[in-house]
């Protein structure tokens, strides 16, 4: 795969995400300035939006990403139905872009959680954990301050008739409650996808979980299933 990753000024985890998919998973990787006019998002096969503290996060966290040049390319490069991945700041920045449903507030302890999280795997079938069995818990790092999940219920009721709630903060052993909820977000909600199944936005950092001798590797298990998808004959 031809893999774009896109840097704002205050993106932090960007190299992350070029060692992740490019050393480890063997991918071609290539940073995407945020006011590069110029690129063709034709020539990539996912887009990927890395965690970080875009313009310091003043407004609201990715408001004024939301609105960079790029993101008028990756608006017509997501209908065009091509995956794209939020992580963290990224999904922050799609939530704010309209290209997910919802938004990202404090975390409702007020206080910035940087920790290994628990998330339970509740939809198996799309391109983002294909390679995941459902009801499997992943260990993943999280690291922001402004990561609790909110819509209105009629927003949250759609996310669960339509199976778009993938990941949910859990304990080790999968259960979902208060307790394994690191910042409040509605119904454990650590990620999401769009109705059409092409955009996955997520808290946890799964670019900070791909390697044993980091701590755990799963992580690329996310990565593994999008290039799995990819390179899946029709």
């Amino acid at each position: 795969m031809n893999i774009g990753i896109v840097v704002f000024p205050g993106t932090w985890s960007e190299k992350d995400c070029f060692y992740s998919l490019s050393n480890i998973n063997k991918q071609f990787c290539e940073f995407i300035w945020h006011k590069d006019e110029d690129i063709n998002l034709e020539n990539f096969d996912a887009i990927v939006l890395p965690g970080g503290f875009s313009y310091g996060d003043f407004l609201r966290s990715g408001s004024i990403a939301s609105l960079s040049p790029i993101m008028k390319k990756i608006k017509i490069y997501a209908d065009e139905g091509n995956p794209i991945i939020g992580i963290c700041n990224g999904f922050q920045i799609l939530c704010e872009s309209n290209l997910l449903p919802g938004t990202l507030i404090r975390n409702n302890n007020l206080q910035f959680r940087c920790e290994w999280s628990n998330i339970k795997v509740t939809n198996d079938e799309t391109i983002f954990t294909s390679s995941i069995k459902k009801n499997e818990i992943l260990s993943i790092p999280i690291s922001h301050g402004e990561g609790n999940y909110y819509a209105d219920k009629k927003t949250i009721d759609e996310l669960e008739n339509n199976n778009q709630i993938i990941f949910r903060y859990s304990d080790d052993k999968g259960y979902i409650d208060q307790f394994s909820n690191p910042n409040g977000s509605i119904n454990n909600i650590a990620g999401i996808i769009n109705k059409e199944g092409n955009i996955l936005g997520m808290m946890p950092h799964p670019e900070k979980a791909c390697e044993e001798i980091i701590g755990g590797a799963d992580g690329n298990l996310i990565f593994q299933s999008l290039i799995n998808s990819y390179n899946r004959p029709v």
